[in-house]
């Protein structure tokens, strides 16, 4: 080969080899570079991940809603079927028995007068006294519902109870974890304290038996309300709305005073665990840390609560309501006007 022939050789392989290095060079990355796509990166979940979780709480606020328009639809069931809402059972140491039927005889809670038209009549049938079976009892106080959870704040299981005896014993005796609700019936907008409860069916059935009186809302104890004692309208009292319940008792109702609100089941007769006030001083509120209310309706959600009226419309409350509005709308008979933008 001529040698300037081979030197051109030369010079062409040095280039390619040159260009080669180039363009691996090119498709590199630096560190510098890698380290500026995993800051963007990071910024873009930042960003997404409140939205996110935005659309999961709507989600969320939907299911909520829906499960207390489906328990607000079985009130009107039993309504149409009984002639009037359900009772609100006897005391809070009283569970539900089903030889007493849906008068103020029904020893336990709304809930349990509900379970027919909630398509739980097998789960109701559990009650039955004659013979008394514990088990059977148990079972109907162990047996969690999605429809009386809210999702924004805890799963439908089973929680710790102190309200461990249960009456008749001999039908649920002493369980310490109870299925719960997260919603509540309304008592109006007076404070009641209680007289008292009865030891036996006996006493409680006997005419001169002391039972509290004086409630203004449409569900409390031996309550039979119907249509035509909610003079104020159906549309402008409250039925059952969320309860306010302290975070830290999400998940144990046995913590001391602060555990009143969760402390005892689904089905119990009267008590805070599922019923609640409007007066002045109670007005609803978000969820919160180290504050404890047994007789506020309030939710987890940060927008407002969810409440359900007697005409079976649910409605999304602020918490700024005002406290008159909150105690008008609680009070089925004051004959007062209210304002429907006011909530």
């Amino acid at each position: 080969m001529h040698p300037s022939n081979q030197k051109s050789e030369i010079i062409n392989h040095k280039s390619a080899a040159f260009t080669l290095t180039l363009s691996r060079r090119e498709r590199g990355f630096t560190l510098v570079e890698l380290l500026v796509v995993i800051t963007i990166i990071g910024i873009l979940i930042a960003l997404l991940l409140p939205a996110v979780q935005a659309a999961r709480e709507a989600a969320r606020q939907v299911q909520c809603k829906n499960h207390l328009k489906q328990l607000s639809l079985a009130c009107h069931q039993h309504n149409e079927t009984q002639g009037f809402f359900p009772t609100g059972g006897w005391y809070g140491n009283w569970g539900p028995l089903l030889e007493r039927g849906f008068t103020e005889r029904q020893t336990g809670g709304w809930p349990y007068a509900i379970l027919p038209y909630m398509e739980q009549e097998a789960l109701h049938a559990l009650a039955q006294y004659a013979p008394p079976d514990a088990n059977r009892g148990r079972q109907l106080m162990q047996t969690p519902l999605q429809g009386h959870m809210c999702p924004s704040r805890r799963l439908p299981l089973i929680y710790p109870a102190t309200e461990l005896v249960i009456l008749p014993t001999d039908l649920y005796g002493v369980i310490n974890r109870l299925a719960k609700s997260d919603y509540a019936a309304n008592l109006g907008d007076t404070f009641v304290p209680s007289t008292g409860s009865p030891k036996s069916l006996a006493q409680g059935d006997n005419p001169l038996f002391n039972w509290i009186t004086g409630f203004t809302g449409v569900c409390f104890p031996r309550s039979m309300m119907a249509p035509r004692d909610i003079s104020d309208g159906l549309s402008n009292t409250y039925l059952l709305g969320e309860k306010y319940l302290s975070s830290d008792y999400y998940g144990d109702g046995a913590g001391g005073y602060g555990g009143y609100g969760n402390d005892q089941g689904l089905h119990h007769g009267f008590n805070s665990d599922t019923y609640r006030y409007t007066y002045i001083g109670a007005e609803p509120l978000q969820d919160q840390q180290g504050y404890d209310s047994t007789v506020r309706f309030g939710s987890a959600h940060s927008n407002g609560l969810h409440m359900s009226f007697c005409d079976g419309s649910v409605q999304m409350i602020n918490y700024t309501i005002d406290p008159e509005v909150h105690r008008r709308l609680g009070n089925r008979k004051d004959g007062l006007t209210i304002d429907g933008k006011a909530y």
